[in-house]
C-alpha cells in the first residue's frame, strides 16, 4: 500500500526521496560495446541485436510505403481520426513556438543580425517493449516538422513478427516523418548517432527509452544533440481538501503504469483525504491490466505527503521539480504564480495529465528527476539553430580598428590585431 507521510512528523531525507533510481552507471559497459559494434558493423550489428533482443531476425531495416499503407488499412477509422485532431492541436500549440531571426543597423555602415535555421536531418526514438506509443511520435515529430527540419527519421522496435506495430506507422504518416526503421534500444540510437548502410547519420536525437536508450543517448552527446536524458515518468499532484480522492488515484496511477521505476506523488492538506486516496489506489490497483507493474512502482517509489497546507504544498512541489504537476485545487490559476520548477502544469479538478499525454497540444516529452529546475518541455526551438552575422564597411571597421588592436594586444594575440589593422595600412 501507497506510504502516507506527514510533514513536520517525516525526516526531509524521506519526503524529498525520489524512490529507487537505476542509474546509468550500471548499464555504461554493455552500453559501450553496443555503440562500438554498430559503428564498427552496421547494419549487420543492428540485426543481430534485433535478433538478440527482440527475437526477430530482419533483413530490411527500413519500413516500405507498402508497409505504411498496410498499416493504414488494418487501423480504425476513430482511432486515425483521433490521431488527425490531435496531431493538429499539437501543431497549432508548437506553431505558437516559432522565432524568426532579426537584421538592424548597429551604427552607420554596420548592419549586425541572427539567423535561425532548421536543423537538417533528426532522429527521433519511439519506445516499444512493455507498451506503444503513437502519441510520442506525434509528440517528437510535428515540433520538428514545424521547425523545417528536412528529414525526420524515426527508430522503433519491432516485435516477434519483424513488424512495427500499425498505430506506429499510420501515427508516423500523420505525423510527418519521413524515413522509418525496424531498430530499436541503444543500438538504435548508435545507428542514428553514426549512421549506417541502411540508416543516415542525424544531427539530433529525440525521444524517451528505457535506461540502455538514456544512457546511449548521454554517450553519444557532443557527436550529435539530444533532447535530453529522460528518466522513469513521474506525476506530482497538489490537492486541497475538495479535491475528488477516486480521480485522484487514477492520475496517480495514470503515471504508476508506465514503469516499475515511475513515481507518484500526492501532496494534500487533508490527513481524511490522503486516507481516502490511499484507499481508493488500492481498489483501482486491482482493475488495471498493467497492475504488477503499477503496484511496483506505487509501493517502491509513491507516497502521499500531507502538508501543513497549500503554500508548503507548492514549496514541496518546487523542490522536487516534477515532469508532471497537477493542481487539483479551486482556484489553480492563483497557485499556478507561485509554481517555479515543473515540465507541464495541469490546473484544476477536471485537467488530468493524460490530456496533455494524447490531446491538448503542449509537448509531453518533459524533463524528469527535477530537471525542470533548469531545463524545458521538447519544442520547436529543439530543433532549430540560430547562426549570427556581422556586417562593417571599410569607414565603420576604421573607427573601431585601433580599439580592437588594443584588445587583441591585452590577451596576447597580435595576429587577430593584426588582422584589423593592415586593411588600413599603405600597399609596399
Amino acid at each position: 500500500m501507497i506510504r502516507i507521510l506527514t510533514t513536520g512528523e517525516t525526516s526531509e531525507s524521506e519526503i524529498f526521496d525520489r524512490g529507487s533510481q537505476t542509474t546509468a552507471a550500471e548499464v555504461e559497459g554493455a552500453v559501450r560495446s553496443i555503440l562500438e559494434d554498430v559503428q564498427r558493423n552496421g547494419d549487420d550489428a543492428l540485426r543481430r541485436y534485433t535478433e538478440r533482443f527482440d527475437g526477430a531476425r530482419v533483413e530490411n531495416l527500413r519500413v516500405t510505403e507498402e508497409e505504411i499503407e498496410e498499416a493504414f488499412a488494418v487501423s480504425d477509422a476513430f482511432f486515425l481520426e483521433s490521431l488527425r485532431q490531435a496531431a493538429a492541436n499539437i501543431a497549432a500549440f508548437h506553431e505558437k513556438q516559432k522565432h524568426e531571426g532579426f537584421r538592424f543597423e548597429g551604427g552607420e555602415g554596420i548592419t549586425l543580425g541572427q539567423r535561425v535555421l532548421p536543423l537538417e536531418t533528426v532522429g527521433i526514438y519511439v519506445p516499444g517493449g512493455t507498451a506503444r506509443y503513437p502519441s510520442t511520435v506525434l509528440m517528437n515529430a510535428i515540433p520538428a516538422k514545424i521547425a523545417g527540419v528536412n528529414r525526420i527519421l524515426m527508430t522503433t522496435p519491432v516485435g516477434r513478427d519483424g513488424k512495427i506495430p500499425a498505430d506506429i506507422l499510420a501515427a508516423a504518416k500523420i505525423a510527418g516523418v519521413t524515413d522509418i526503421y525496424k531498430v530499436g534500444g541503444a543500438q538504435a540510437v548508435a545507428g542514428l548517432a553514426y549512421g549506417t548502410e541502411t540508416i543516415p547519420k542525424a544531427d539530433k536525437i529525440v525521444g524517451p527509452g528505457n535506461i540502455f536508450v538514456a544512457t546511449a543517448k548521454r554517450m553519444v552527446f557532443g557527436l550529435v544533440d539530444i533532447d535530453m536524458i529522460a528518466g522513469p515518468s513521474e506525476i506530482l499532484v497538489v490537492a486541497d481538501r475538495n479535491a475528488n480522492p477516486r480521480w485522484l488515484a487514477a492520475d496517480m496511477l495514470s503515471q504508476a503504469e508506465h514503469d516499475k521505476l515511475a513515481t507518484a506523488v500526492l501532496v494534500c492538506d487533508s490527513l481524511e483525504l490522503a486516507k481516502k486516496t490511499a484507499e481508493v489506489i488500492e481498489s483501482q490497483l486491482k482493475l488495471l491490466p498493467r497492475e504488477e507493474i503499477a503496484r511496483t512502482s506505487i509501493e517502491n517509489n509513491g507516497k502521499i505527503i500531507v502538508a501543513e497546507d497549500l503554500t508548503e504544498g507548492i514549496a514541496i512541489a518546487n523542490r522536487l521539480a516534477p515532469e508532471h504537476l497537477e493542481l487539483c485545487v479551486e482556484d489553480p490559476f492563483t497557485m499556478l504564480e507561485q509554481v517555479r520548477h515543473a515540465g507541464s502544469v495541469f490546473l484544476g479538478y477536471n485537467c488530468p495529465e493524460a490530456l496533455g499525454d494524447y490531446w491538448a497540444g503542449p509537448n509531453h516529452t518533459l524533463p524528469t528527476s527535477g530537471t525542470a529546475r533548469f531545463s524545458s518541455p521538447l519544442s520547436v526551438e529543439e530543433f532549430v539553430k540560430r547562426s549570427s552575422f556581422i556586417c562593417y564597411s571599410r569607414d565603420a571597421l576604421g573607427k573601431v580598428k585601433n580599439n580592437i588592436a588594443n584588445l587583441a594586444e591585452h590577451e596576447g594575440l597580435q595576429a587577430h590585431g593584426r588582422s584589423v589593422t593592415i586593411r588600413f595600412e599603405e600597399k609596399p
